[in-house]
């Protein structure tokens, strides 16, 4: 509902909260792959630090004022940039020595949930905590919002806004006004972490004024991400979309309410990258690094849905031709940085969420490799290293949950361009990473005293970030600088 912006200035709390909110129902436990399963015994000590830790098996639980049960989610970005070799100097200041890189203390967080597993090298976790010189300042701009889930901008600075658990489309202007629900779009699978979920605006909209979106597509036998494109007609009080096209679809077909991925990035080639996740039950888990499989992949098409030549696995027997890059768990976050790389964040079990630049062709693991545990804190992998297969730019244990992420350009905030900014659902933050030369060198937890998860991030043409609070009355905000 549109109304008085409220601003609310940053202050950092005393503690870094890791976990959700006591009294949420923990997931089932599920079966381990065969041949990737070993025996663990859990010491005292280990088992005595995760009690103190307090968190939930759930790394991205249901929020407590939501009826609709949500464990994962996020949002693309198309103007983003993670810097070149440059270290990061813009070009004008490039006579000026670079400031020395963070050291320290790292953000304060619990233990890890697999401590015998150690990173592949120095940078790979718990980077050095860094702390915002500029002062920022967050303002509501519209709320009433049930489980938001993404935010794409339209040419005259209106936003459309997706509500996962009843399927909506709205358009909101940047004072907050929101419009009807858009007619006219189908019917989508609301269950767990289906709905609807991302949006974008197509790279011609000027001129043939589509729209993209993903969705949990109900199905004969189960359900899957579908991806579908429209026209977006705004005649009267009721805008609506016209001439529905579903130009992907997920496949197999599976029932599960669980990891469908969903994120959508334009190139500027005007190509369609779609994350997908793998399911989460075992029968859609043991897929992901299978190429005949849609599961626990990136995708690439045509904004048509056809495919392009260049594609990694077109000639191969068998393989989706869609298929960009394997082995991926549940990617909610995905956006291109200056160099038009793709970069994602994924959802890890109990611990192990990833920050990945996935290739094309490339192999990234799941299940055989990983960082995390199951949920029950039985194993998933032997190692987190295997032959063939990449390793994350960065992982997180204990996780944070990520959802929607930016790569931010803008001139509001300069000491923050080519960072990285990604939602943190349990950790209820705006989680920034500091990048240089491909690795992560610091990060910080914005927004921890507001105590809300944070689904959506997005850079706006104005330079701030407009994110959404995942709740049943989900919020809009806008942050800016004091």
């Amino acid at each position: 509902m549109p109304g008085t912006a409220r601003p609310w200035v940053e202050s950092r709390p005393s503690r870094h909260e890791t976990c959700a909110p006591a009294g949420r129902s923990a997931p089932s436990r599920r079966p381990i792959p065969p041949g990737e399963s070993r025996m663990r015994i859990l010491s005292v000590p280990l088992i005595v630090a995760a009690l103190l830790a307090g968190c939930s098996e759930d790394p991205d639980p249901t929020p407590q004022d939501s009826g609709v049960p949500q464990q994962d989610s996020g949002v693309p970005q198309q103007d983003s940039g993670v810097p070149p070799e440059d270290a990061g100097v813009p070009p004008e200041d490039a006579g000026v020595p670079p400031d020395p890189l963070p050291s320290g203390p790292e953000v304060p967080q619990g233990p890890p949930n697999v401590p015998e597993f150690s990173r592949a090298f120095p940078e790979q976790t718990r980077a050095p905590a860094i702390q915002s010189k500029t002062a920022i300042q967050v303002t509501e701009i519209a709320s009433g919002f049930r489980n938001p889930w993404a935010i794409a901008f339209l040419p005259d600075q209106r936003m459309l806004v997706t509500e996962k658990a009843t399927g909506s489309l709205y358009i909101v202007t940047p004072q907050g006004a929101k419009s009807p629900a858009v007619t006219g779009l189908p019917a989508v699978d609301a269950r767990g972490q289906g709905g609807l979920l991302d949006v974008e605006v197509g790279p011609d909209y000027a001129q043939s004024k589509l729209v993209y979106w993903t969705y949990a597509e109900p199905r004969q036998g189960g359900n899957g991400l579908a991806v579908a494109r429209a026209k977006l007609v705004e005649e009267g009080s009721q805008p609506r979309v016209e001439n529905v096209q579903v130009i992907f679809r997920m496949m197999p077909t599976l029932e599960s309410t669980l990891h469908s991925g969903g994120r959508l990035v334009f190139t500027p080639d005007g190509k369609l990258f779609v994350t997908l996740g793998e399911r989460s039950i075992l029968a859609g888990r043991v897929q992901a690094r299978d190429v005949k499989s849609h599961f626990g992949k990136v995708v690439r098409i045509h904004p048509d849905g056809s495919v392009p030549q260049d594609n990694p696995f077109v000639n191969t027997q068998g393989a989706k031709p869609e298929i960009w890059s394997v082995g991926h768990r549940n990617i909610l976050s995905a956006a291109l940085d200056s160099q038009n790389r793709l970069w994602t964040v994924e959802m890890g079990p109990k611990g192990g969420d990833e920050l990945n630049r996935p290739e094309a062709g490339k192999d990234y693991g799941w299940p055989t490799i990983g960082y995390g545990e199951e949920y029950s804190g039985a194993p998933i992998h032997d190692s987190p290293q295997g032959p063939g297969m990449e390793q994350p730019v960065y992982y997180w244990d204990p996780v944070i949950a990520p959802s929607g992420m930016a790569i931010y350009t803008g001139t509001l905030f300069p000491e923050w361009r080519n960072d990285i900014f990604v939602g943190g659902l349990v950790s209820q933050a705006l989680v920034r990473l500091m990048i240089r030369n491909d690795r992560v060198v610091g990060e910080e937890h914005l927004l921890k005293g507001r105590n809300e998860r944070i689904r959506e991030v997005v850079q706006g043409p104005d330079g701030a970030l407009y994110l959404l609070t995942d709740a049943t009355n989900g919020k809009l905000l806008k942050v800016t600088p004091r």
